[in-house]
């Protein structure tokens, strides 16, 4: 599942993530919480209670996409839903130290993707080992999940953002990348931006995190029921740096 990309503005950052799933599997609603460390917000998977993206109060954010390098043969059981990693990281004090050391054994392979203002750090376990890449934080990124998309077409989705960073005719904000996703478009609608796969597989909501000086605003649209949900947080100053997965 998933298509996501990264933009660095002056003022902060620009998330988008389009998520690609069963359309029983959506809900239509943002929600916060708030635990003992922190403030967090989370569109929340209607199946198995994890979440896909995850902001909070002290100006990180993290995804999760299917997957790691190719598409793998799917093996259940699974100890633990891949899905409730993000949840379970972000209920310690420490979520990137609780990710460099969770033991991945029985897990699913993902990609998961870390967002702060010094670093990104991706992470994927591909159900043997992991890989550890940083990445900079000023330059724009492009990811889609390997259980979907082959190498060849994760190229073609690619490009796409690449060509339309180069318009530069275009205002590069939240709205037009936001049009992007909505209408990004390799010529063939089962791997578009927004894909539909005979109904089984198709994109069924775009979340966007704007974070800015002193506010994240998370946007949810939920493409199943034409549906919208804006929470937005203050941001605190973090106690210390955050910790890297490597």
């Amino acid at each position: 599942m998933c298509t996501v990309t990264y933009y660095a503005t002056p003022h902060g950052i620009i998330l988008t993530h389009n998520r690609d799933e069963a359309p029983s599997r959506s809900p239509q609603a943002i929600t916060r919480i708030k635990n003992e460390w922190r403030t967090l917000l989370f569109p929340q998977d209607t199946k198995a209670g994890g979440t896909w993206i995850i902001s909070d109060n002290k100006g990180q954010t993290a995804c999760l996409l299917n997957g790691a390098f190719i598409k793998h043969a799917h093996n259940p059981p699974y100890r633990r839903s891949r899905g409730l990693l993000l949840l379970d990281a972000w209920e310690q004090e420490h979520p990137t130290d609780f990710l460099a050391q969770y033991d991945c054994t029985g897990i699913e392979p993902f990609t998961l993707l870390l967002f702060s203002s010094q670093i990104i750090q991706e992470i994927r376990w591909d159900g043997v080992q992991r890989y550890f890449k940083t990445l900079s934080v000023d330059q724009p990124h492009f990811w889609c999940s390997s259980t979907l998309y082959p190498t060849a077409m994760q190229e073609r989705r690619e490009q796409v953002f690449r060509n339309w960073l180069r318009q530069t005719t275009q205002r590069k904000d939240a709205k037009a990348l936001l049009d992007l996703h909505y209408n990004g478009s390799v010529g063939d609608p089962e791997n578009d931006f927004v894909m539909n796969r005979g109904n089984r597989v198709r994109t069924v909501s775009i979340t966007q995190v704007v974070k800015q000086t002193h506010k994240i605003q998370m946007h949810y649209f939920d493409l199943l029921n034409e549906g919208k949900d804006v929470r937005k947080i203050t941001l605190r100053p973090e106690i210390q740096a955050p910790g890297t997965l490597m």
